[in-house]
C-alpha cells in the first residue's frame, strides 16, 4: 500500500510552507506535499492553480525552532506579481482578497 508523502521536510535547514486548503462540505486540511516546500515552489504551485481554495500558509523551520503564519505575507507578493501574468487563477484573486481583509 502506498503511503501518503510526509510533511516533515528532508532537510530541516530551510523554511517549510504549507497550505490549508477549504474543500467545502469535506472540511479544511494541511495538504499533502510530494516535492519543493519553499517559499518559491509554493509561489509557483498556487499561480498554476494547483490548489482550489487555500485559507491560510504556515511557514516553519525546525533547526531554527519557529514557526508563523505568512497568509498576509504570501498574499501580498502574489499581487505584487500579478502584472507577470496574463491571466490569475480564481483560487489566488480570492485567496489574496480574503487575506488583504484580514
Amino acid at each position: 500500500m502506498a503511503r501518503a508523502p510526509s510533511i516533515v521536510p528532508h532537510q530541516i535547514d530551510h523554511d517549510t510552507y504549507l497550505v490549508l486548503n477549504d474543500f467545502g462540505r469535506l472540511g479544511r486540511a494541511w495538504c499533502e506535499t510530494d516535492e519543493g516546500t519553499d517559499r518559491k515552489t509554493l509561489i509557483r504551485r498556487l499561480l498554476d492553480d494547483h490548489y482550489n481554495h487555500p485559507v491560510r500558509i504556515i511557514a516553519f523551520n525546525t533547526s531554527e525552532g519557529w514557526s508563523r503564519d505568512v497568509t498576509t505575507d504570501i498574499a501580498d507578493e502574489l499581487r505584487r506579481r500579478f502584472v507577470e501574468y496574463d491571466e490569475v487563477p480564481r483560487s489566488v484573486l480570492e485567496f489574496v482578497e480574503m487575506a488583504m481583509r484580514h
